[in-house]
């Protein structure tokens, strides 16, 4: 292999992409290692909790303007992208401080909180969701310019100057819970100081905002935010039964397999990722094949990709465990929640590519309708699953009956609008599953040209 063809295969966009998120996957999970190990269980389930809340906040901001400058931004022309950008930033400003206003309406009222989590929510989520929005509006941006190489670095500075200050504070013994959540802020204030100074954010185009795109990009938005919020919120559902029914000690052990799930999240986000770009591409040049096509190789792959990886952390579960969160964790229910869920990880390619699916199709409302029934299955499995279990597992054994409504009700109305089956996943994820080796890990050529 020549040093020109390497170079090519490392600046692909599905390779910047991928590598990208293994990197900020593999400092975030450090970072998780060390505050397992060096907070306390209970201040370590306020951590998740906390960030659960900021969470659902984010996915007001994300799910309203994320996929909409995606779909709008991506190949459009200079002329039209600055007016499409100055107005995703007047939505993104204006969003920011409908959060920082609720927050601020609940402070005079905390001395009448009695719940611990509440409290630090309260006072830390208005000051983190500000000093984040620059890097926000600065990933949308990327994401739709498919310049991944800018994003790793964002992220680099981002995640990496987080992991260093907390390490630096665990050899002082100073990493408090208050300390974790001002790092937390200032990091992100950090990276986006940096993406203003370097012209990455665009701001400047605020002023080009136009009423009209401003308008359009609400309507659009509204249903995917309506689908991230409560998708966000399906996610979340299963953190508060735990905090308030288990408390927060319970919440950390239940957390670790959910972190230790990102060596199936790290392809699902960097595929979903690249995926929606071409397929909001191939929709705007109106190349309905190809978007379809990307739809069903995207989802097929990862489906195949999947099964060794599950294979292999049935076997290894204890010890991922263990290297995650210490000795104090070993003997929980960890071990085996992370077998479980891994197992019906196998299904997540599916589901992922139907909700993006549905959104490029102008489909948000069916993708809204679709984590809705999902909500409804998810709450009274859990209720029911918890009034069997009196534990954590009542929670778990959830699971899959969410995953699948939430599969079946996709499937269905996708088929409406796109020839689609799950025989054309598995085919098509198959063949182009062989070709990629063929090509990318053997390095042979093609066996024909188009």
């Amino acid at each position: 292999m020549t040093i020109i063809n390497l170079v090519s295969k490392l600046r692909n966009k599905h390779f910047l992409a991928l590598v990208g998120n293994l990197i900020i996957s593999g400092v975030g999970v450090l970072t998780i290692a060390l505050l397992y190990r060096t907070l306390t269980k209970t201040d370590t389930g306020t951590w998740f909790f906390f960030l659960t809340v900021y969470g659902l906040a984010d996915a007001l901001r994300n799910g309203f303007l994320n996929t909409a400058t995606v779909k709008y931004y991506a190949g459009t022309t200079k002329e039209k992208g600055v007016v499409i950008l100055g107005s995703v930033w007047y939505l993104a400003i204006a969003i920011t401080l409908l959060v920082v206003i609720v927050s601020l309406v609940f402070l005079p009222l905390e001395n009448l909180i009695t719940n611990h989590q509440l409290i630090i929510v309260i006072n830390w989520i208005g000051f983190t969701f500000i000093t984040s929005l620059p890097y926000s509006v600065t990933y949308w941006i990327l994401m739709a310019e498919e310049d991944y190489s800018k994003i790793l670095w964002l992220r680099l500075i981002n995640s990496g100057s987080m992991i260093i200050i907390i390490l630096v504070m665990a050899v002082l013994k100073v990493a408090t819970l208050y300390n974790i959540l001002l790092v937390n802020a200032l990091t992100n204030l950090l990276t986006s100081l940096i993406a203003i100074l370097l012209g990455y954010s665009k701001i400047k185009t605020f002023v080009y905002r136009a009423k009209e795109t401003i308008l359009e990009i609400a309507h659009f938005g509204k249903y995917s935010l309506g689908t991230t919020i409560s998708s966000n919120l399906l996610g979340s559902i299963n953190t508060f039964i735990i905090t308030f029914m288990l408390g927060p000690a319970v919440l950390a052990v239940y957390n670790l397999p959910q972190r230790l799930m990102e060596i199936v999240e790290i392809p699902l986000r960097s595929f979903a990722g690249t995926g929606m770009s071409a397929m909001a591409t191939a929709y705007n040049t109106n190349n309905m094949y190809h978007l379809y096509f990307v739809s069903k190789k995207y989802a097929g792959i990862l489906t195949f990709a999947f099964i060794p990886i599950v294979i292999f952390s049935f076997f290894t579960a204890d010890i991922f465990v263990g290297l995650l969160g210490g000795g104090k964790y070993a003997g929980t229910e960890a071990a085996n929640i992370f077998r479980l869920l891994m197992f019906f990880s196998l299904f997540y390619p599916i589901d992922r590519f139907n909700g993006v699916t549905l959104d490029i199709l102008h489909q948000q409302k069916v993708n809204f309708y679709k984590v809705l029934i999902m909500m409804a299955v998810n709450i009274p499995a859990a209720f029911i699953g918890m009034y069997i279990f009196h534990n954590i597992w009542g929670v778990a054994v959830a699971v899959p009956f969410t995953l699948f409504a939430g599969i079946v009700f996709g499937y269905y109305h996708l088929k409406k609008h796109m020839q689609y089956s799950l025989r054309d996943i598995i085919i098509t994820g198959y063949t182009e599953s062989l070709v990629f080796i063929r090509e990318k890990v053997l390095n042979k050529r093609p066996i024909s040209s188009k």
